[in-house]
């Protein structure tokens, strides 16, 4: 009896928790044409993970429609020696009804594949030229753009629109799209 009363209140606090967050409320596009959103993306701004921690420049990823309508996906980014990093992966719309909702799942070593993720796209330029792409955990987070760098304005912008649905914009870290100068 003790332990289940122990997981209904720590269910209920999550739950008080991600409402309060606003996690219940993220909201995603309302349409994505996939053939315009693949080709190559550079990763403006984002919440820094175990792949892109040693990442300096150059973070960008490259998606590729397949025949079967899913999405290739190659991350890459450079590292301050210069080594190149990348990370394989294949993303998709599991319900044609969300468009904006696709999941990704992660190809390591050996071919085998980890559980798929949320890949959310909470905004898309309207000539596709950035994305804001998230998470219902407002645990990652990326901005996306098909420059590597991004006018000031429209960065400022997207800041104020993420911290309004709940993400703290100060846990995102600005990616050069160039190598940094050499000293």
């Amino acid at each position: 009896m003790r332990t289940l009363v122990f997981c209904l209140g720590l269910i209920f606090t999550l739950a008080f928790f991600a409402a309060a967050r606003g996690e219940n409320e993220l909201e995603t596009v309302e349409a994505v044409d996939l053939e315009r959103y693949v080709g190559r993306w550079y990763a403006v701004a984002s919440i820094v993970r175990r792949f892109n921690r040693s990442c300096v420049w150059g973070n960008m990823a490259e998606y590729t429609l397949r025949e079967d309508g899913k999405i290739e996906v190659l991350n890459t980014c450079y590292t301050k020696e210069g080594k190149r990093r990348e990370v394989r992966a294949r993303a998709w719309r599991p319900d044609p009804n969300e468009p904006g909702k696709l999941k990704v799942s992660f190809i390591p070593l050996f071919g085998y594949r980890l559980f798929p993720a949320d890949y959310w796209i909470l905004e898309l330029g309207e000539d596709y030229g950035y994305a804001v792409v998230g998470h219902p955990s407002r645990n990652f987070g990326w901005i996306l753009s098909r420059e590597p760098e991004m006018e000031t304005e429209l960065l400022q912008g997207i800041a104020r629109r993420l911290e309004a649905a709940g993400y703290d914009f100060s846990d995102f870290k600005l990616n050069p799209g160039r190598p940094p100068e050499e000293p």
